[in-house]
């Protein structure tokens, strides 16, 4: 900030009319998770009134209560006009474009990290059918499709048109791949048709995660191998002095956006119930230390709008968290879990 925070903090407080001393911290507390120490408390108060930022009402003590003068509201905009402008080059506004969306986070090193898992689970050898269930704009298919050469075949599938299209166009130029429009609960497949099957962060979306497993199931030929990379969203730890603010927003992550939000943890039971073995399950956490590059994944201001519309945080809760973000050390984690499973062979 351009003056002192705790300064910064008391005008915040004394925004929505006059307060004493007490009831200030009391203010600050709900916006930061923290009170001031007495001497800051005193010290921001002092230096407020001295540049006349501040002033005091009729009372008595330290009940006597303080309010902005227009100066101080005049500061007060004006560092809440900058706060905005500062946000507004750090986190997105308005939703990528889907596509776009996941190539970028195809980039990342944690997209890189459980890839690779879900590549080596795989054990592609050549000669295989791979159905890649989810397959959005084709990120993963040339990489599938390699590992099956020269005689195998890699079958993305999505039933959103504009991703099978731009699949589509990445597979142009490979003999052993190939895109299909289709719902990935009713595969337009004949049964034990393919040896491997993905799934990468498609099963938090679906209508009925056990239907696609059914399919998976059915679709896969004995000793058949399924591999799922599903987030389970209750884990996301975002570093905030409020525990209670920073798991409202969690809560409204896993309560409102992502509609299967725990699958993560689920995969083992849900696979097993369809049919398959269980063979491996492996935890891979992604480590966010940066703000914008953790906004680019989870989107951290226009989901905290829609928790502020779905009642989970206050409007003064989350500017005050938005504005931690912005001005502290940023941590948040999420766990990712790769969950290989396979379909029994007749004894």
């Amino acid at each position: 900030m351009r003056t002192n925070d705790a300064q910064m903090l008391v005008l915040s407080a004394l925004a929505d009319g006059p307060l004493h001393g007490y009831a200030v911290n009391t203010a600050i507390e709900r916006m930061t998770g923290e009170r001031l120490g007495r001497g800051s408390l005193s010290s921001a108060l002092t230096r407020l009134r001295g540049k006349g930022l501040i002033e005091y009402l009729e009372g008595e003590g330290r009940r006597r209560p303080m309010r902005l003068t227009f100066a101080g509201r005049d500061v007060l905009k004006g560092e809440i006009e900058a706060l905005a402008h500062v946000m507004g080059r750090i986190f997105e506004t308005v939703v990528p474009d889907k596509i776009a969306y996941q190539d970028r986070l195809a980039t990342t090193d944690l997209a890189h990290s459980y890839k690779q898992a879900i590549v080596d689970a795989l054990a592609i050898q050549p000669g295989h059918v791979v159905l890649d269930l989810g397959c959005g704009p084709g990120t993963d298919l040339g990489a599938l499709a390699h590992a099956a050469a020269p005689a195998g075949l890699v079958l993305g599938i999505d039933s959103d048109p504009q991703m099978a299209r731009q699949a589509l166009t990445r597979v142009a130029g490979l003999p052993h791949a190939d895109v299909l429009m289709a719902d990935v609960h009713a595969l337009p497949l004949p049964p034990c048709s393919a040896d491997r099957v993905r799934t990468d962060r498609v099963l938090q979306h679906v209508a009925n995660v056990p239907g696609v497993l059914a399919e998976a199931r059915r679709a896969l030929r004995p000793g058949g191998r399924l591999v799922m990379a599903e987030p389970d969203w209750d884990s996301l730890a975002v570093d905030h002095p409020d525990l209670d603010i920073a798991r409202a927003y969690t809560r409204h992550i896993t309560d409102r956006i992502v509609r299967n939000a725990v699958v993560g943890r689920q995969l083992p039971r849900l696979a097993e119930q369809a049919g398959f073995a269980v063979t491996s399950v492996v935890p891979v956490t992604s480590v966010f230390r940066e703000v914008r590059a953790a906004d680019q994944v989870l989107g951290l201001q226009r989901n905290t709008e829609r928790a502020v519309a779905a009642g989970y945080l206050t409007r003064q809760q989350a500017d005050g968290w938005l504005d931690h973000l912005v001005r502290n050390p940023f941590f948040a984690a999420v766990t990712l879990y790769v969950v290989t499973a396979e379909t029994p062979v007749p004894t």
